[in-house]
């Protein structure tokens, strides 16, 4: 059984456990991605690499009739003096469990280093994200735009940052990392206006360590204090959440 919710311009579902969340996720953005391929040539695609994403990745690498050959494969972050080759570095991450099962057209990985950031910012210039796959964060970030330095407004296209205590906390917590001493403390992440620029995106929830920001998202206003709010002004967002990613919410 599925849950829908609206709140202002975000569309919420609402399903019972991670797999059909998952699959949930990847029909409707696999939904988004048939629609524009009939109306451009190509389709620019932005992914978050993340726990929370394995069952929409996994879901979505088995939708039929995407011409997988029109679309060009970006990221949202990477950590900043982590090997490429790590397992915990978010262009591997996905490099493992996406980008070589699918015949994308082309693949666009950021870098490590801090100079990454104007390099990334000149691949999206060349190919403006169309749809973004994105999760939330504990701390309410998406990509890595956490609280201590999100804007709504910003400048920058792409940009380095320092990542806050409760991200890098959420890494150990999640087993991608066995200390916070081995986290990095900085990234190159997209921005917010870069990721809202997209014409649709679709965030994928799982778990009870993310409902309290999914409470933020869903039901209090709309902050840089928790940066996933915003997505509640895109005209077309939706939201994927487990029951127990929704589990604290109240206007149901």
């Amino acid at each position: 059984m599925m849950l829908t919710h609206k709140v202002d311009n975000l569309e919420v579902f609402i399903l019972p456990n991670r797999e059909i969340m998952g699959k949930a996720a990847a029909q409707a953005g696999a939904k988004h991605l048939r629609g524009l391929l009939k109306t451009q040539d190509e389709v620019n695609v932005i992914f978050a690499a993340a726990p929370s994403q394995e069952e929409m990745m996994a879901a979505l690498i088995n939708e039929e009739d995407i011409d997988w050959g029109r679309v060009n494969a970006l990221h949202m972050d990477n950590y900043i003096a982590l090997p490429d080759s790590a397992p915990q570095q978010f262009s591997n991450f996905l490099r493992i469990r996406l980008f070589r099962k699918l015949p994308f057209r082309s693949i666009h990985t950021m870098g490590n280093q801090g100079d990454s950031a104007e390099q990334y910012a000149a691949i999206l210039k060349q190919f403006p994200p169309d749809v973004c796959f994105m999760g939330i964060g504990e701390n309410g970030h998406i990509a890595f735009n956490d609280p201590i330095n999100a804007h709504f407004d910003d400048p920058l296209p792409v940009k380095r940052v320092e990542l806050d205590y409760a991200c890098r906390m959420q890494q150990v917590n999640e087993g991608n990392f066995a200390s916070l001493e081995q986290v990095p403390t900085h990234a190159v992440t997209l921005t917010i206006p870069t990721l809202m620029g997209c014409k649709a995106i679709v965030c994928t929830v799982p778990g009870r360590n993310k409902a309290r920001a999914i409470v933020k998202v869903v039901e209090e206003d709309i902050t840089e204090e928790c940066p996933a709010s915003i997505l509640r002004r895109h005209p077309e967002a939706s939201l994927y959440l487990d029951k127990e990613a929704a589990s604290l919410l109240t206007n149901l």
